[in-house]
C-alpha cells in the first residue's frame, strides 16, 4: 500500500510517461490526442508537459502511446 500523498488524499495507481527520443519523430499525433501532457513546439521537438500526469488522463495517454508511429512512448505504472 502506498503513503498518502502530501495532501493527506490516498494515492491511487501512477503513472509515468516515458519518451525515447532517440526513436520519437515528433509528430505530433500524442499531443493531438493528448495535449494537456504532449507538446510539439515550434522547434519541432516533443515536450512532455506532465511527466506523471493524473489518473483521469490515463485512456489518452495509453492511446497517445499506442498510436505513436515509432513506438517511441510508453506508460510505467
Amino acid at each position: 500500500m502506498q503513503p498518502p500523498s502530501p495532501t493527506g488524499e490516498p494515492r491511487g495507481a501512477e503513472m509515468k510517461v516515458v519518451v525515447n527520443f532517440d526513436l520519437c519523430e515528433s509528430n505530433a499525433v500524442c499531443m493531438g490526442i493528448a495535449p494537456e501532457v504532449f507538446e510539439v513546439r515550434d522547434d519541432d521537438f516533443l515536450y512532455v508537459l506532465q511527466e506523471e500526469p493524473p489518473e483521469e488522463l490515463r485512456e489518452q495517454v495509453t492511446e497517445a502511446a499506442r498510436r505513436c508511429p515509432k513506438q517511441a512512448i510508453t506508460v510505467e505504472d
